[in-house]
């Protein structure tokens, strides 16, 4: 398998404080791949790391082979084009039609003529069903559309990886299996790889080919595998209650 992610021997953080220490793992091209654990884990300060918003304390992100920990200037910015990201609250600019908002990496970041350039945002608009809502303002979308757009928009370059933060969270669970399966199609369709923060078992149980989950009093990572293999083949007890929904005798 085509390892397309490399984190190596990661201290991740805010200043030198380390919240997660010496981490190492690859994601394989084309896999759904998906970080977990309980609260104040670190989920999301290893996604602001992986999408080079955050410096590591020491350690390297690859991506592609190439070091994002290092890079600088216009190496940088060809790396991160590689990668597309889609936030928890979709991030859209309230200012712009969501055709706009699609649009939008495409002038950042191209030099494509303004037709070819709305052209791309509208093919976007149509692989996750939203062709007919492009002129619509983000405050007339539903939770779920808000959601999509964000995607469409993560794709506007043809990224080959796209990072999802919470895709799930606040939605009703028909809306969630929509898009869980939207992120399954495009997976398959296009060979896009997708690096997925999230605590919803439902989600996990349905989208994910591999899991790291992460513990806060280790620092790190305590469990790695499938969904099958984490709720049934553990003999951690913490990972085995998260994904039974089970509690402790103490009740933690």
């Amino acid at each position: 398998m085509e390892t397309v992610i490399r984190i190596e021997n990661l201290f991740a953080g805010y200043g030198r404080t380390p919240i997660i220490e010496n981490i190492s793992f690859d994601v394989f091209k084309g896999e759904i791949f998906i970080i977990i654990g309980g609260s104040g884990c670190g989920k999301s300060t290893l996604l602001k790391h992986m999408i080079g918003l955050l410096p590591p304390i020491s350690g390297n992100v690859l991506i592609q082979g190439e070091n994002l920990s290092l890079a600088e200037g216009n190496d940088r910015n060809r790396i991160l084009q590689k990668i597309g990201v889609a936030f928890q609250s979709g991030a859209l600019f309230g200012s712009m039609t969501v055709l706009e908002n699609v649009m939008l990496p495409l002038r950042e970041f191209t030099e494509l003529p303004d037709a070819m350039m709305e052209d791309i945002a509208w093919l976007k608009l149509k692989l996750v069903g939203l062709e007919k809502s492009g002129f619509l303002m983000p405050a007339e979308l539903s939770g779920g559309m808000k959601k999509r757009a964000a995607l469409a928009r993560a794709m506007a370059l043809d990224p080959s990886i796209i990072f999802l933060d919470e895709p799930s969270a606040g939605l009703d669970p028909v809306t969630s299996a929509a898009l869980d399966n939207l992120v399954k199609d495009l997976a398959s369709s296009l060979g896009i790889t997708f690096v997925i923060v999230t605590h919803e078992l439902a989600s996990i149980d349905a989208i994910a080919d591999r899991i790291i989950m992460l513990e806060k009093s280790v620092k790190g990572i305590i469990a790695t595998g499938t969904p099958e293999q984490l709720k049934n083949n553990t003999d951690n007890p913490f990972v085995y209650n998260f994904f039974n929904r089970k509690i402790d005798k103490g009740g933690k």
